[in-house]
């Protein structure tokens, strides 16, 4: 497993907790709002990975976006969980490096 679909999987579960009403109000207001600058960090570690790693970076990007503007309530709510969505299905994904070990040399 490469080391950006791990990080797509920490990424889309910390936005799936975040993504939880009162629960991820409550922790970004805690928070004094610094989860979401850490959520950007990690979602441009995520995006510079896989777009190394040649995988597929919409969620990652969707997850910048979605850092920079859940700060506003619905709109973060509605956010988070599309984000979360689509990264977790994405992590879920085998990525082209699993599949070339599976297949084995061309």
């Amino acid at each position: 497993m490469s080391t950006s679909r791990i990080l797509k999987w920490i990424s889309g579960g910390g936005e799936a907790i975040l993504a939880i009403p009162i629960i991820g109000g409550l922790l970004v207001i805690s928070s004094y709002y610094t989860v979401l600058p850490l959520m950007l960090a990690l979602h441009i570690t995520t995006l510079i990975l896989s777009n190394k790693d040649g995988g597929d970076t919409y969620p990652s990007i969707l997850g910048i976006v979605t850092s920079c503007i859940a700060w506003i309530p619905i709109v973060g709510f509605i956010m988070h969980m599309v984000t979360a969505i689509l990264l977790l299905i994405n992590a879920g994904k085998r990525d082209s490096a699993s599949v070339k070990e599976m297949n084995g040399p061309l």
